[in-house]
């Protein structure tokens, strides 16, 4: 493989965490395993600092993990060709500065630039993975699709993720999280999901079910709902008892710690895809919440991978439909039902989510076959 030295990466944050989360795991992901100068440009670093605590907020450049954050505060700005690097990424279609641009435009040779897209199931993708495109100035852009399939560029995963898994204690850190005992002994559910998510109907079926079940929620997450069974604030460190269902709200963590939030909990709930990913690799059964969109193209995003990866559980998709809001057969609000046939598929569920691990470890990890495939355009 061709060795490229350096790399800048473009990120705007739109879906909160997600977007910076998938950044960021990939600009530390090409630093510590290839070797890449990475420069991460990032409009907001607020919500940046919720999943890495370390971050300035006021800090125009600054250095975290090896990798080098600059603001991105608008689209002006002059740039020198020699800032430009070897291999460009725009996450999710952001436009560049025009300034930057300019720049790509006077270097020899000219930079890799690359749209790397947003994870979709969808056949469509296939046909798009690796597509190039012509841009003004004479500059080629080609588009580089996450994926679930050989075609695609795979999944975002680091090589020492296994073993990491490996090394949790899940009790160790539940109680470092302040779980009790009662609490540890429970089902474990972790809960991360947008606003509209139909929590307070959940609550009350987990709360007049029959088996104890810890949620782990982080802070300001589903926020009326928690706060209702509270009876009051919702900050991190509460936590409180009604039936059979404990509440216990978490502070947000650095993502190392989300992992091992996810290999400790029995089912995890996930939004968006940075979580969504991170779900799979954990190999424990999960539902997703997928970013809206209008006309609700995201009901058509969440049958397809449904189609690929819940074909023989049919309570898990079942329940993923309506968690989404999505049209199905039969009564779309008695989560009791849903949950209790969501559970007695468990067994099946988990064995499902170890072999679709295997399953996507097949097909590589992201950084390295984007950067294969850059070595193939020089």
């Amino acid at each position: 493989m061709m060795k490229f030295h350096r790399l800048d990466l473009f990120c705007r944050v739109v879906d909160n965490y997600g977007d910076i989360g998938i950044c960021w795991r990939l600009a530390r992901q090409l630093v510590r395993e290839h070797g890449l100068a990475v420069t991460l440009y990032v409009d907001d670093l607020v919500s940046f600092r919720r999943i890495c605590p370390p971050v300035d907020t006021q800090a125009e450049r600054q250095q975290l993990e090896g990798v080098t954050v600059r603001h991105w505060r608008d689209q002006d700005g002059v740039y020198a060709p020699a800032q430009v690097a070897d291999i460009v990424v725009e996450f999710f279609a952001v436009d560049l500065p025009p300034g930057y641009i300019d720049a790509m435009a006077q270097c020899e040779p000219r930079p890799l630039w690359f749209n790397l897209e947003g994870l979709t199931a969808e056949e469509w993708v296939e046909g798009c993975h690796r597509l190039p495109s012509l841009q003004n100035r004479g500059l080629m852009k080609h588009f580089f699709f996450p994926g679930f399939t050989a075609n695609t560029g795979g999944l975002l995963r680091e090589a020492e993720l296994a073993q990491l898994q490996a090394q949790c204690e899940p009790a160790a850190f539940l109680r470092s999280l302040g779980l009790t005992a009662p609490e540890i002994a429970a089902t474990k559910v972790s809960l991360f999901c947008y606003p509209h998510a139909p929590v307070s109907a959940l609550f009350e079926a987990w709360q007049n079910g029959a088996q104890p079940l810890t949620c782990l929620v982080p802070e300001g997450v589903a926020s009326e709902a928690v706060r209702a069974h509270m009876g009051g604030d919702a900050v991190a460190g509460t936590v409180a008892t009604r039936g059979a269902l404990t509440v216990r709200v978490l502070p947000f963590v650095p993502q190392p710690d989300y992992d091992r939030l996810l290999w400790s909990c029995d089912l995890n709930f996930v939004r968006g895809e940075d979580s969504f990913v991170r779900a799979q690799w954990a190999g424990k059964p999960f539902i997703w919440h997928i970013y809206p969109q209008d006309e609700n193209l995201h009901h058509k995003k969440l049958r397809a991978f449904l189609q690929r990866y819940a074909p023989q559980l049919p309570a898990l998709a079942d329940f993923s439909l309506r968690w989404n809001g999505a049209p199905v057969h039969g009564e779309s609000d008695n989560w009791a039902a849903s949950w209790a046939a969501l559970a007695a598929e468990a067994g099946d569920a988990t064995a499902r989510a170890a072999a679709w691990q295997q399953q996507m470890l097949a097909h590589g990890d992201l950084a390295t076959n984007l950067l294969a495939f850059a070595a193939t355009l020089r």
